[in-house]
């Protein structure tokens, strides 16, 4: 049986029953109290062998409190509650030193979980990294109640004092460089440059230069020392975005990165040894391109030392209301008139399907905050502006005359009859992409008359992978023809 004692603060007394009657059935002895002040005493008095409170309680707010335990007892793990929910919230009691935090409500048998987890590892004295209010009232990077949220916070808060290498997936749109940011902005190495980099953005015989910088007279047009972005990063942390668009050559580098922390610069011949955390994103399958051979195995590896998946807007609907809520307050410190939302409109915004995530309903609320006159924004004028788009014609099941699958069946069945065309070298994936591709960006395009920020959300791609395909594709961008 486990053993301990378990001293718990919490003004709610509904909780505080349910957590005497959970952790005495666990084989805890429990002592309770409603305030902060009894608590302290108790903790004073050596008394406890783990603490858990209540964020706000009627006389003393726990984060003061957490610092000041910390110092006296350093050893003593606290598990911290909180109905506020939010990103800040996570991060404060990580801050402050809090063994984990759990949003409410939370579940029983989780606690019992951390409690047990809690007592039986080796006690090590952990500081708080800040516990005299730095980062009070800074803009807060991560907006969401919804469970699928409060994961991504404490999975955050856990590795604010680390230096792990984190590979963050999702669609686009969902915050991926927002976390890495947060990442960074709270962790040990806030002091240190952040440095972004997009994979998708930059000419592929570019990466190398642009990562590892490149030596004078290293290839044509190098007529002086060009820093990379590695150098620029020394000390702080490195996000490399979009990472799937990496070509082999770069991914072989990083991975000697990774190995043995040193790189050379393009042209270069002395290794440099480099201090600097890396963050990868992408909202590619990195797997199928492992299969594909596109993407190193190795290098997955050592980047996807903690995996965190961002879900997309449509996982998280019940975080609209706050993130319609902060967008407007957003713009109206921009000098945009400030706005209110009805009922009717949230639940309007829920039933959408939000394709660009996050990024569309932002750009949405901008744009009801800087085109209508009205303090309150109604259902009806949310329907308006989100059927504005024009409809996207879709291969429907029940006409098998105009979906994609019977003329697949068709054309396939031309190879295998003996009266089809050769089978393409590159496979019939390739092929198809390279025949699909183009005509749907130029459709994409002449839908949005030319505008590449709705044409990426439209598509479900990044604005600049889309940029990059319109490059590489030779599409010709033709506006106001509509």
């Amino acid at each position: 049986m486990p053993s301990g004692k378990i001293l718990v603060a919490d003004d709610d007394a509904a909780i505080r029953t349910v957590l005497n009657q959970a952790l005495s059935r666990a084989g805890y002895e429990v002592r309770s109290t409603s305030n902060a002040a009894t608590l302290w005493r108790w903790i004073s008095e050596e008394e406890g062998d783990l603490v858990i409170t209540d964020v706000v309680m009627p006389d003393e707010n726990a984060f003061e409190l957490l610092p000041r335990i910390k110092r006296l007892r350093p050893d003593l793990p606290i598990i911290v509650m909180s109905a506020q929910n939010t990103f800040m919230t996570a991060i404060r009691a990580s801050e402050r030193g809090a063994y984990e935090y759990l949003p409410k409500p939370f579940d029983l048998n989780e606690l019992i979980s951390i409690v047990g987890r809690a007592l039986a590892e080796p006690r090590q004295r952990r500081a708080p990294s800040r516990d005299d209010g730095e980062g009070e009232g800074e803009k807060i990077p991560l907006i969401g109640r919804s469970p699928a949220m409060q994961e991504i916070y404490r999975i955050v808060a856990r590795l604010l004092q680390t230096d792990l290498t984190v590979m963050i997936s999702g669609e686009s749109g969902t915050g991926k460089e927002l976390v890495a940011r947060a990442l960074h902005d709270y962790g040990k190495r806030r002091k240190g440059p952040f440095v972004a980099i997009n994979m998708a953005a930059i000419p592929r015989d570019l990466i190398e230069s642009e990562l590892f910088g490149h030596e004078k007279g290293s290839f044509t047009g190098a007529q002086n020392r060009g820093v990379g972005r590695f150098e620029q990063a020394e000390g702080g942390t490195l996000f490399l975005d979009e990472i799937g668009d990496m070509p082999m050559d770069a991914q072989t580098r990083l991975l000697r990165v990774l190995q043995q922390g040193e790189y050379t610069t393009v042209g270069g011949r002395t290794p440099i040894r480099t201090d600097v955390r890396i963050i990868a994103a992408t909202n590619r399958d990195l797997r199928q391109l492992i299969n594909q051979g596109l993407f190193r195995e190795d290098l997955y590896y050592r980047l996807n030392v903690v995996p965190l998946r961002l879900p997309p807007l449509r996982e998280r609907v019940a975080d609209i209301p706050d993130l319609v809520r902060h967008f407007f307050a957003l713009a109206a410190r921009e000098g945009l008139p400030r706005k209110d939302v009805e009922p009717e409109a949230l639940e309007v915004l829920k039933r959408h399907r939000w394709p660009g995530n996050v990024r569309e309903l932002e750009n949405l609320v901008r744009r009801l905050a800087a085109l209508y006159p009205q303090d309150m924004i109604t259902a009806n004028l949310i329907e308006h502006e989100l059927d504005q788009g024009e409809p996207v014609p879709r291969l429907a099941a029940e006409e098998p005359e105009q979906g994609l699958g019977p003329f697949l069946e068709r054309y396939l069945g031309g190879y295998f009859a003996g009266f089809g065309e050769a089978l393409p070298p590159a496979g019939l994936y390739h092929h198809f992409l390279r025949e699909v591709e183009p005509p749907l960006i130029a459709a994409a395009l002449t839908a949005t008359d030319g505008n590449q920020i709705r044409a990426a959300e439209l598509l479900g791609l990044n604005r600049n992978t889309l940029r990059k395909k319109i490059r590489e594709l030779n599409i010709r961008v033709i506006r106001g023809s509509r």
